[in-house]
């Protein structure tokens, strides 16, 4: 069966300050998800950190990237299915993937957000570290590899993230920026996705395990396998692994196209997974088309509510889209 319109949830790399927050006092749905959300995290400064312009903890420091991006994802969806959309498959980058877990019905929202604490407590626990976008197919990077960096996600044919700890990471930098590679670091002081996280990592999946999962009800496709998840998706070491292991974005954003998605909604802030989106075949073809919720880059409360405006005109409001 065709996916339809399927939802594009971002991770870790596409967090800024004030992330949707002119959202917050327009759309009730939103603000009734967001305050859901930061209930159960119960950190009094998550909410401060998130509607100021000056947090107390800063927005690519885990303990706030990590929630705050969790619960952006999950609100925005919640506010695109308010319109009568129903996505017929998500598909989601590292920590995206957890909401679309909880679209999917394999977990329940309090106990993703149990796993998203536990995630944060093992990552402030790992190494200093970050993680690098290059401009480059994986075997180009591979020579210029050194210690525990890596690829830690295939995100398109020609664009990868690197990850691993300091100094090794910078000094990977520095050897692609004079071979004349194009790099930027990515918003993260953690290592995600690099064995530099395994130590710290020990012990997680006794902890999925505690928690009930079931069958997803609608098709999640893993940003891991590059396929849609079947008997893994209540598989304890699969959710327990996602830290340490690489992503594989690419292989299942073409799995999803070419399994018949028409529309790819990135309910996220930024427009990092759209962009790569608009880069496939399909979406060049014409056989597919991206839609993006929020402004590619942060420019005020007014701009956030134009752009939603734009996406519910684009996506029908008026009907159901499957």
């Amino acid at each position: 069966m065709s996916p339809g319109t399927a939802f594009l949830l971002p991770g870790q790399g596409a967090q800024h300050e004030r992330m949707a927050a002119g959202l917050y006092p327009a759309e009730p749905v939103f603000a009734a998800a967001m305050d859901e959300v930061l209930e159960l995290f119960a950190e009094p400064c998550l909410r401060h950190d998130w509607l100021t312009a000056v947090p107390r903890t800063p927005i690519d420091d885990v303990a706030r990237a990590q929630p705050l991006l969790f619960a952006v994802d999950y609100a925005l969806a919640r506010l695109v299915l308010s319109w009568g959309v129903r996505p017929g498959a998500l598909l989601g980058h590292s920590l995206g993937e957890l909401v679309g877990a909880v679209l999917a019905g394999v977990f329940r929202l309090p106990d993703a957000v149990r796993l998203v604490r536990d995630r944060v407590r093992r990552a402030r626990d790992a190494p200093a570290g970050g993680m690098l976008a290059v401009a480059a197919a994986p075997e180009r990077v591979h020579p210029f590899l050194i210690g525990d960096v890596v690829v830690g996600a295939y995100n398109a044919p020609r664009q990868v993230v690197l990850a691993g700890p300091q100094p090794a990471l910078g000094e990977v930098a520095a050897a692609l920026r004079a071979a004349g590679l194009r790099c930027h670091p990515v918003p993260s002081r953690t290592p995600f996705h690099s064995p530099a996280l395994a130590a710290a990592n020990a012990g997680a999946e006794e902890v999925v395990a505690g928690l009930p999962v079931a069958p997803p009800r609608v098709p999640l496709y893993s940003g891991y396998t590059g396929e849609p998840l079947g008997a893994a998706a209540t598989d304890p070491a699969y959710w327990a692994g996602h830290p340490v292991e690489p992503v594989r974005f690419w292989p299942a954003l073409d799995r999803l196209l070419g399994d018949g998605a028409r529309v790819v909604v990135e309910t996220g802030p930024g427009q990092t997974l759209a962009q790569i989106a608009r880069r496939h075949p399909a979406v060049r073809a014409g056989r597919a088309r991206v839609v993006s919720l929020l402004p590619a880059r942060p420019a005020g409360a007014e701009a956030d509510r134009r752009a939603v405006a734009a996406a519910r005109t684009a996506l029908g409001q008026r009907s159901a889209i499957t």
